[in-house]
């Protein structure tokens, strides 16, 4: 059986898993460590992390807090985490926090902050950009009456379904929350791609907000881990309750070590990333009975078949050629590190062909 550094090195020739090897497109959580970042897991310098004794997680803490303007910071196993610790570190048991019904801590993260935090949630409706309409926020906040939670916190997301958020937004949406005293976190699940899109540091996006959780696994390609950041005192209270719910780790620098290698090498390529991303929805823009469904602004593209066939029929007939995709009412296919021109424009041809035999 051959070593993964050989299955990778064959699969960069196009050879491994067969010769229809597959093009994923579901996510940009799919990527597979590079071979640069398996050395440097392998040689991480590694400790007790509990302890505070793992070197190679203390450096990738203190780079991803200086790297956003913030005090301190804390390695957590995953952005569903780190924005759990976020929110129970804010909020007491009743007490409120704003955010988008899109955002990953309303919609995708199982309800958590309510069921381990018994924090309430307000959502409030996403506009058609990823963003919050300030006044909407304004007049979600509670008023000091026993009938209702108090509000500690406003969540926000940068990007949101791949659309970067215009700073002067945000501003806006903090500006509110500051006059209300509420403390802001923001989910930064694809923080960097923003920051390129946008052409500014991250530090720069996030310096009016108290918290932020970094992914490490998606557009930046670690095999997991976000990293969360903010005040000193709130780091502490973060890292209690990352214990309490099972997120102490070890040895854990041989995987700080790939958060380390990923800031090095990952940040400015994912311009190439959206490039792609912008191939892929002109070739498919081209393509009969192929829809494409808003802008293109990082790596997203969201598109609908109007001819030939349901979705399901599409994602079935891509998947005989090598070609993974999600289904749904709307499609999202996802650029990332693994796809580079030749695959996306296999994936345009791939399309083209299912049509034109439709």
């Amino acid at each position: 059986m051959p070593s993964y550094h050989t299955a990778l090195a064959a699969d960069k020739a196009g050879v491994a898993d067969g010769a229809n090897r597959t093009i994923d497109l579901r996510s940009d959580t799919v990527t597979r460590p590079s071979p640069g970042m398996i050395r440097a897991m392998a040689e991480a310098a590694t400790g007790d992390d509990v302890f505070g004794d793992d070197p190679t997680t203390n450096a990738l803490e203190e780079r991803v807090a200086e790297l956003l303007g913030k005090e301190a910071a804390l390695f957590t196993t995953s952005g569903t985490q780190s924005n759990l610790l976020a929110l129970m570190a804010h909020c007491a048991r009743g007490e409120e926090f704003i955010c988008g019904d899109r955002y990953h801590v309303y919609s995708d993260e199982a309800g958590g902050a309510g069921v381990l935090g018994s924090a309430v949630a307000c959502p409030l409706p996403t506009l058609e950009n990823g963003s919050l309409d300030p006044a909407a926020v304004d007049a979600a906040v509670k008023p000091d009456d026993v009938h209702c939670p108090v509000t500690r916190l406003l969540s926000i997301e940068n990007t949101v379904h791949g659309r970067p958020q215009p700073l002067d937004r945000q501003d806006a949406l903090v500006a509110v929350a500051r006059r209300h005293g509420l403390a802001v976190h923001l989910d930064g699940a694809r923080l960097m791609n923003a920051a390129v899109a946008l052409g500014l540091p991250a530090g720069k996006i996030v310096e009016n907000v108290d918290t932020v959780s970094l992914c490490l696994s998606k557009g930046l390609g670690t095999p997991l881990g976000t990293v969360l950041s903010g005040p000193k005192d709130f780091i502490k209270r973060a890292r209690r309750i990352r214990k309490m719910v099972g997120g102490g780790m070890r040895q854990v620098g041989v995987v700080a070590a790939a958060g380390l290698y990923a800031l090095d090498h990952n940040i400015e390529r994912m311009a190439e990333d959206h490039d792609n991303a912008r191939h892929l929805a002109e070739g498919l823009g081209n393509v009969p009975g192929i829809e494409i469904a808003g802008p293109v602004e990082t790596n997203m593209v969201f598109l609908r078949r109007t001819k030939g066939g349901d979705h399901a029929d599409l994602q079935r007939k891509l998947a005989e050629r090598g070609i993974v995709i999600l289904g749904g009412d709307t499609l999202r296919w996802v650029v990332h590190l693994d796809i580079d021109r030749a695959k996306v424009d296999a994936v345009i041809a791939a399309v083209a062909e299912i049509q034109a035999a439709a």
